[in-house]
């Protein structure tokens, strides 16, 4: 059973790595050096490969450059992990144009332009998996985020969509839709206590989930494991989606 989650010899671009410990090699990016540095070298320490490259995912140029130099340098792209966000809380009558776009662009035009670039490939070989982190909100309507969360239910409409378009190719697409999690992006909730704990208390499972806690997800939807599954979305929230 173990050989079907092993990603040995499979080359990863993940935006933004447990499938480093699954034996890919995977391609960190990202706007910032420093983050993916710090990432590269846990997963070389741990015995996997990584390389890390400079992206902005909002720009086509090098979203093409990227994936070109890493079909150079592997040969390949077998795995796409779109993982890039951004948040912002506000009521939405204070919503600029700006904060606007810089989510569509992060959550949609990003995606859109990496799966393009990489799909020619993958069509090709007639094998792939792209990997779009949407979100629970892409789901569930709330307030003060609609921004984030209309452009993420987006993301999550192009990834069935286009499943739907690849399935014969051999190509999956599949979503992850993470609900709470302790990273950066919801930094703000966990300094106010009694946001945090407003947010705690509509989890069933009474928790945020640690960002490691997505490492098993993101490899059974990289394997052969789930080379019959495409265009679904799988929620890892703690049973959020599941009590509205």
């Amino acid at each position: 059973m173990s050989a079907v989650f092993d990603l040995s010899g499979k080359v990863a671009i993940v935006t933004g790595a447990a499938m480093a410990a699954a034996g890919a090699v995977v391609t960190l990016t990202g706007r910032s050096a420093e983050p993916l540095d710090q990432v590269a070298l846990a997963i070389r320490e741990a015995g996997g490969q990584a390389d890390c490259e400079l992206c902005d995912v909002t720009r086509r140029a090098d979203i093409d450059a990227l994936v070109a130099r890493v079909e150079q340098r592997h040969d390949r792209v077998d795995i796409l992990v779109n993982n890039a966000g951004i948040a912002a809380r506000s009521a939405f009558v204070d919503v600029t144009d700006g904060d606007r776009a810089a989510m569509v662009e992060t959550h949609m035009t990003g995606p859109f332009m990496a799966c393009r670039a990489v799909l020619p490939g993958m069509i090709a070989r007639k094998a792939g998996k792209i990997i779009n982190t949407v979100s629970v909100l892409g789901e569930l309507g709330r307030p003060w985020v609609v921004p984030y969360a209309s452009a993420t239910g987006g993301l999550r409409m192009l990834t069935r969509a286009l499943a739907a378009e690849v399935a014969g190719a051999n190509v999956q697409v599949n979503g992850i839709g993470p609900g709470y999690f302790l990273t950066g992006m919801n930094e703000a909730i966990v300094q106010d206590p009694a946001l945090y704990e407003d947010r705690v208390t509509r989890v069933p499972a009474r928790r945020w989930r640690e960002p490691d806690e997505l490492g098993g997800t993101v490899i059974y939807l990289a394997s052969k494991a789930s080379d019959y599954m495409s265009g679904k979305i799988l929620y890892g929230d703690g049973g959020l989606s599941a009590s509205f």
